[in-house]
């Protein structure tokens, strides 16, 4: 039984991180309007949010850079024309992804770059990729963070093996991601004592990344939260890779901290956000999205589905069952 004091009150070493930018990136290509991302670093100053993560370091001789926005590949001059030199108590991230970035020479030392926090995003059987990358970051002089993927796919003999090899590195935090949005609140549950089993061992944080196929995104934050976790991911209106995310305005509400404020999330949701859905870009929960979740997918048949404008949806429910 969760520990009443954890979900009434609130914990000194929580941490919030707006990953709107990066995770939402991917439902537009990252193609924000112009003032988009400098509103939102002032929205989350005001709100208290810990970090932000701006983006991708993607390489682009594997992404057309004339296929996406700047923040797919945030080259640090772009990333100070949004924050300056960022004097604030807002540490700035960006996410590198075993495979897809360049990141001995994209990277650069801490004292030459705009970021305070290296992201790498791994499966597990990248893992030794993942190790040489958090080593990488951590001698440039960043925080490091290793978000381990569609954590619902893999088995837990294999999540501590895993985890051993990257307590053994310099990361600080590791993630669960539920990339599938596949989990209930119970599972989290046991998913974290696998992980603060090991990671205690070592003095490593554990974050959580959920997904909201299932419109469990929430559910499982505040499962995360009352199980001892104390990195949490969220979006702004939940804006994210097909289902979205944990959304940031009821977050932010739930944790009970008072360094946290509401308003500039409404405020931003309101002027920004909102905006963008009237442009017509599509995120959120929906059926085809629940479909994958419930059968522990990957989204990607459910995005293409959303992209084509299909509403054939028992049609959709024999293509992905088939799959399985």
């Amino acid at each position: 039984m969760k520990e009443l004091s954890k979900l009434m009150g609130y914990s000194e070493n929580t941490k919030v991180l707006d990953a709107t930018l990066r995770d939402g990136g991917l439902v537009n290509d990252f193609f924000f309007p112009e003032d988009f991302a400098s509103a939102l670093y002032k929205a989350n100053l005001k709100a208290g949010v810990d970090y932000m993560e701006l983006g991708y370091k993607a390489n682009k001789e594997l992404f057309d850079p004339e296929k996406f926005g700047p923040l797919k590949f945030c080259d640090d001059d772009y990333i100070r024309s949004i924050v300056g030199d960022n004097m604030t108590d807002l540490k700035l991230a960006v996410m590198a992804d075993v495979g897809r970035c360049n990141y001995k020479e994209d990277i650069h030392p801490r004292n030459e770059s705009p970021f305070d926090m290296v992201r790498v995003a791994t499966y597990v059987n990248t893992i030794p990729a993942a190790v040489d990358m958090i080593e990488d970051a951590a001698a440039k002089g960043y925080e490091t963070t290793c978000n381990i993927m569609a954590i619902s796919s893999g088995q837990q003999e294999n999540h501590r093996i895993a985890l051993e090899a990257l307590c053994q590195t310099p990361v600080e935090v590791i993630y669960i991601v539920d990339s599938y949005g596949a989990f209930y609140p119970e599972q989290i549950s046991r998913v974290v004592d696998t992980f603060m089993d090991v990671c205690a061992k070592y003095g490593k944080k554990i974050g959580m990344h959920a997904h909201n196929n299932q419109q469990m995104a929430f559910a499982n934050t505040v499962e995360a939260v009352g199980d001892g976790v104390e990195f949490l991911d969220a979006t702004y209106a939940g804006m994210g890779r097909g289902a979205g995310n944990c959304s940031m305005e009821l977050l932010l509400g739930m944790l009970h901290n008072p360094k946290y404020y509401q308003f500039p999330v409404i405020d931003f949701i309101e002027k920004h956000i909102n905006p963008l859905k009237k442009q017509g870009v599509v995120w959120g929960y929906d059926l085809q999205y629940m479909l994958t979740g419930i059968l522990n997918q990957h989204p990607r048949t459910a995005i293409a589905f959303t992209k084509e404008g299909r509403d054939d949806y028992a049609a959709f429910y024999k293509e992905v069952v088939a799959l399985d």
